[in-house]
C-alpha cells in the first residue's frame, strides 16, 4: 500500500473534512526475531483470512466518531521487512481513534491471521 497516495484518496472523499481530525496508521513488518524467543526469523508464511478481516473492518467503522477504515493484509511467504497488514483509521478526535485501531489490530491478529514463522 502507499499510504501516502491512500490517504490522497480519502482527503477526497465526501465529508472527510467535516468528519476527520486525525489519520492513525499501522503499517506491520516481518520481524527479523521471533517473539517467542529471540532466535532468528528466517521467513513468515501468513494466511489471512479476508472475510473476518472485512467484517471487524465494518464492526469498527460503526464506533463513534470513526469516518473510514481502510486495511491491506498480504497473504504468502514473506521475509523480515516485508510489509505485514496496514490498517489506516479516520475518524474525528484521537480519544475515538486510538483506541478502535488498538483493538481492531489486536482482533485482527487474534482472529483473522494464521502466521508461521520459519527459523534458523
Amino acid at each position: 500500500m502507499d499510504i501516502t497516495a491512500t490517504i490522497a484518496r480519502l482527503k477526497q472523499q465526501p465529508g472527510f473534512s467535516d468528519n476527520v481530525g486525525m489519520i492513525l496508521v499501522h503499517n506491520g513488518v516481518v520481524r527479523g526475531w521471533s517473539r517467542r524467543d529471540g532466535s532468528t526469523v528466517t521467513a513468515v508464511e501468513v494466511s489471512p483470512d479476508l472475510q473476518k478481516i472485512e467484517a471487524l473492518r465494518q464492526e469498527y467503522e460503526q464506533k463513534p466518531g470513526i469516518y473510514r477504515i481502510i486495511i491491506e493484509a498480504h497473504a504468502g511467504w514473506l521475509a523480515p521487512g516485508d510489509d505485514l497488514l496496514f490498517i489506516l483509521v479516520a475518524g474525528d478526535i484521537r480519544e475515538n481513534v486510538k483506541p478502535v485501531l488498538a483493538e481492531l489490530l489486536d482482533r485482527i491478529k487474534a482472529e483473522a491471521v494464521i502466521k508461521t514463522e520459519y527459523r534458523e
